[in-house]
């Protein structure tokens, strides 16, 4: 089954509806630019009470936190591990040896690198990094996710087949989700600007009509 990841999560009420449409993975961004930040501290607070209100029951969502370009593995995994998150997902231009260092560190921690297929993108770059999983967003200039941008999908499904994991993201919506799906056959699909009435606001009907339509396909 296709997991579903729910991104710029910004506070409990969010995250809690995100959790009742039906998502996998929820994604916290410690990127201080971005609309969607939140603060590794907030953060905590919303998965601490997630797990305790949530302790009985289906398997609990994996908590994901979204960094760019920390100064050094270490300071990431201390935020890791302050915070909570059961994932990194590695959104700037970190190297191989940055996630190799990392994983060392933290070998729980489940690392995520994010590539943008942009112009010149070749899927044989995916398979440098030794990491868990890794994601492929759409290319923008400025923006680090959230770009509510496709790329085209053939990419992805090459690049599936050279990793342990791949998450789909860039652009997916309710009304595209399952032909991404269909072409691309990822580990997990990844939606954000989609799913919002505002950046960093969820909307909850939006949700659940992802939901559905990636469960339907």
């Amino acid at each position: 089954m296709v997991r579903i990841k729910f991104c710029g999560i910004t506070n409990l009420d969010d995250a809690r509806a995100a959790i009742d449409a039906g998502a996998d993975m929820l994604g916290f961004n410690f990127f201080r630019p971005s609309p969607r930040f939140i603060e590794p501290n907030d953060a905590r607070e919303v998965i601490v009470r997630l797990r305790g209100e949530r302790a009985v029951g289906p398997e609990p969502a994996t908590m994901v936190g979204v960094f760019v370009n920390e100064l050094s593995p270490e300071d990431l995994a201390r935020v890791a591990r302050e915070t909570g998150i059961d994932a990194a997902q590695l959104h700037g231009d970190e190297s191989d040896e940055f996630c190799r260092q990392l994983k060392r560190l933290f070998p729980e921690l489940m690392v995520i690198k994010v590539l943008r297929a942009g112009k010149g993108f070749e899927p044989e770059e995916a398979a440098r990094y030794e990491v868990d999983a890794i994601m492929l967003d759409a290319f923008h200039a400025e923006l680090r996710g959230g770009t509510g941008q496709i790329f085209d999908w053939t990419l992805g499904r090459r690049t599936r087949a050279l990793v342990p994991r791949l998450l789909l993201a860039g652009g997916l919506a309710a009304e595209n989700v399952g032909q991404a799906i269909s072409e691309v056959e990822p580990y997990a699909v990844d939606a954000c600007s989609s799913i919002e009435s505002s950046p960093g606001r969820k909307d909850a009907r939006r949700m659940r009509a992802f939901v559905s339509a990636v469960r339907s396909s």
